[in-house]
């Protein structure tokens, strides 16, 4: 049992939360997490009979080292799964905690890795159908279930009899006879146990257990009211001249949802970041714009039942609280102890450092535009529902580059087949669909991955495209069962998940460049986990820092933009013949266009999201300091945070990315620099770049301190001044790596 009991460890890369970006830093990932998925551990082998009763508690059968049975569960086997797989952990820890024997690294850490293995696999699908099947029965269940898994890692990580031994382990001499790996495992295993209150005296161990219990609950209300805003609210156009500017694609998809809801012959629009983005770039109603817009920035902070406000000032309290009781200033020192950053000073630091460039850049973007509305005849300043319509107006202007012009290359199956090609160049990973393995929704598909030179099996890879009912917005990715081999050989099982507004049936689905992107990010994501080659589950894949987890998704996108990818996979949906070569070089002199729309949209909801959680024990009102903080930091009023307080899934539909949203900007420090490797190298496929890149990064996991990692794959730490290149912002004229990020 591993996530479900320490989940400080690290951050297994989910959610994007929830993850779908303008700029790659809105990408989760996983982290957009719901109470459900926080609490759903990694996969591995499940070793538990089979009871055939509940197919949840079944082990996995079937190819590829079994499956998950997605075809056989129903929302009621749940409950039932999860109070019977929390039980049979509990005699799995009793047995290790009551051992007579003295303890040693195989009888405790290496038992440790072995136990839940049932609560593991129900935890996977408990995880999809809180992501993706949330139907208001589901959702009942998670309600009553949160608090009670809450309750049940604590009792893990406060059991004494358990800690005495793993600290037995971690203060044994013979500790220093470890392989690296063993010695990483054993000192997680003691820190996460004493960051969780393993030290703490029996009253402050109870309010810690009743608060993670309060906290669970708030975090799967908080998600589910974003969830109900945004299937509540929808913009319904019926008159065809209403559909003004938006290109056939969008039409298209707008039509498609107003049908599935029972509105044929009408346009939907949804209130999903995958809807509400080509609207506002592409819509001449400047009316409707601003009501798409409003209708989105105002999820959770709509003054009813489903109003998140309460919620939010709540659980800062509860954080500080918990802090406090775990030794620690505030929640954010306690959330970045063991992430690359170490304290939010260091954070607070380079977000500092990119912020003014930022802010200046938009300056100049808004002049750039307000210059158009005057051109054009207008009397009115550019607000937040017109900056991606005025923007996409300067890029045709300054650029000569239509975003219009390049949509029909970029058709979402096409671009599958390129990302399988880049992960063959770089990883040696060749991929084939599969029929016959059980899924949850007709959506999904999956592929096997092999190695290309011996064929051995690698993993599967399930992908989940488009956007329904019951699915929460963003991209994200999740693995289902992580990799190992200290029992034997264990392969993963990774997935995929986005929200692309799905066409009328037989028409291809045409998608943005930022969209493109946003599927290449959350890709390098699944290779993170598909090339992981470590012993123990708990340090498997994308079980890394917080803010190391999201540079190999980040580091991904680098390859779209590639010849050798827009040549072959960019095609014509209609011609099937290639995007041109003149396109191309527009798209590349284009590609720090709008860096200070993607900046700042991003870096003020990282900021705010850091002052949050640095205020202490203050009783907060959020729509307040919300406004208070932008006012202070200068942000532009054309721009709005990505994501408003009442809505920031990443941080209050769970812990994981809470103090953390910075994480984005600190590992695209080391995204911006890992790639000039490969352009300082013999290219973007340069093999010997690549084979450092898999050694060091991709294959680890936790296995080591993920700066020893990049420097070993890069020969140096990574400063700020490649970051800056890649933005396009003026370069600091005497920036340190030990400065900005490590």
């Amino acid at each position: 049992m591993r996530k479900l009991f320490f989940a400080s460890a690290g951050a297994a890369a989910l959610v994007s939360a929830a993850c779908a970006t303008t700029a790659p830093e809105g990408r989760v990932t996983d982290q957009e997490t719901s109470a459900a998925q926080a609490a759903a551990p990694a996969q591995a082998a499940p070793t538990a009979p089979a009871q055939p009763q509940n197919p949840l508690l079944a082990k996995w059968v079937g190819p590829y080292g079994g499956v998950p049975a997605f075809d056989q569960v129903k929302v009621e086997h749940f409950k039932p799964a999860l109070e019977a797989a929390m039980d049979k952990a509990r005699q799995e820890i009793a047995a290790i905690a009551n051992n007579p024997a003295a303890p040693t690294f195989e009888n405790t850490i290496v038992a440790l890795e072995d136990t839940g293995r049932t609560l593991d696999a129900v935890g996977t699908s408990y995880g999809v159908w809180a992501s993706t099947m949330a139907t208001p029965e589901f959702q009942g269940i998670e309600r009553e279930m949160a608090p009670k898994l809450a309750a049940f890692s604590d009792e893990i990580t406060q059991n004494e009899k358990l800690f005495q031994r793993i600290e037995a382990v971690y203060n044994s001499p013979e500790k220093a006879k470890l392989s690296p790996e063993q010695q990483r495992l054993t000192w997680l295993r003691y820190t996460d146990f004493v960051r969780s209150g393993a030290k703490l005296d029996p009253a402050a161990k109870k309010l810690v257990v009743n608060i993670n219990q309060r906290l669970a609950t708030l975090y799967t209300n908080f998600s589910q009211n974003v969830l109900a805003d945004e299937e509540g609210y929808v913009v319904l156009i019926e008159n065809e001249a209403d559909l003004a500017g938006l290109p056939d694609s969008v039409r298209a998809g707008a039509a498609a949802a107003a049908e599935a809801r029972g509105q044929k012959g009408k346009w939907a629009i949804t209130n999903t970041r995958s809807s509400m983005e080509p609207f506002l770039t592409y819509s001449a109603r400047r009316d409707l714009r601003e009501k798409v817009w409003r209708n989105y920035v105002n999820r959770g902070d709509n003054g009813d039942a489903k109003d998140n406000n309460k919620i939010i000032t709540e659980v800062l309290l509860l954080r500080a609280e918990r802090a406090k009781l775990l030794g620690y200033p505030t929640h954010a020192h306690w959330r970045l102890e063991l992430t690359m950053a170490k304290t939010p000073e260091r954070a607070m630091q380079l977000m500092e450092a990119v912020w003014t460039p930022a802010v200046a850049r938009v300056r100049e973007e808004v002049a750039d535009m307000q210059a158009i509305v005057k051109k054009e005849g207008g009397k009115f300043k550019i607000a937040p529902w017109d900056y991606r319509y005025y923007a996409e107006k300067v890029r045709k202007a300054k650029y000569d580059l239509d975003q219009n012009e390049v949509k029909p290359y970029l058709e979402l199956e096409n671009l599958r087949e390129g990302m399988f090609w880049v992960a063959g160049e770089l990883f040696n990973f060749a991929f084939s669909p599969v029929t016959g393995v059980p899924v949850y929704h007709p959506d999904v598909r999956i592929w096997e991955v092999k190695d290309k030179t011996s064929g051995r099996h690698i993993g599967l890879w399930y992908f989940d495209p488009y956007a329904r009912p019951g699915k929460r917005s963003g991209a994200w990715m999740n693995a289902y069962r992580n990799q190992e081999r200290f029992k034997g050989e264990v392969t993963t099982i990774v997935s995929n998940n986005s929200n692309f507004v799905k066409g009328q049936p037989g028409e291809p689905v045409l998608i943005s460049w930022e969209d493109a992107e946003t599927l290449f990010h959350e890709f390098g994501h699944a290779l993170h986990g598909l090339a992981s080659n470590v012993t123990y589950p708990t340090v498997s894949g994308t079980s890394v820092a917080r803010d190391f987890v999201e540079f190999p998704s980040q580091l991904l996108e680098h390859w779209l933009p590639t010849p050798e990818v827009l040549n072959r996979f960019a095609l014509h949906y209609q011609t099937r013949k290639p995007v041109p070569p003149e396109l191309v070089a527009k798209i590349e002199k284009a590609s720090t266009f709008n860096q200070g729309f993607g900046t700042v949209e991003y870096l003020s909801s990282a900021l705010v999201d850091m002052k949050l959680h640095l205020a202490g024990e203050k009783t907060i009102d959020p729509d307040a300091f919300e406004r208070d903080t932008l006012k202070a930091l200068g942000m532009p009023e054309e721009i709005v945070m990505r994501h408003r307080t009442p809505q920031f899934g990443h941080i209050f539909a769970g812990d994981g990315y809470s103090a953390g949203y910075y994480s984005y900007l600190w590992s695209d420090t080391l995204t911006a620099d890992a790639y000039e490797a490969f352009t300082q190298g013999k290219g973007p496929y340069d093999k010997s770049v690549a084979e450092r890149l898999r050694k060091n990064v991709f294959s680890v996991g936790n296995t080591i301190d993920p700066a020893e990692g990049y420097r070993a794959f890069r020969g140096k730490d990574a400063g700020i001044d490649a970051l800056m290149r890649k933005r396009g912002f003026p370069v600091p004229g005497a920036s340190s790596p030990k400065k900005a990020a490590k």
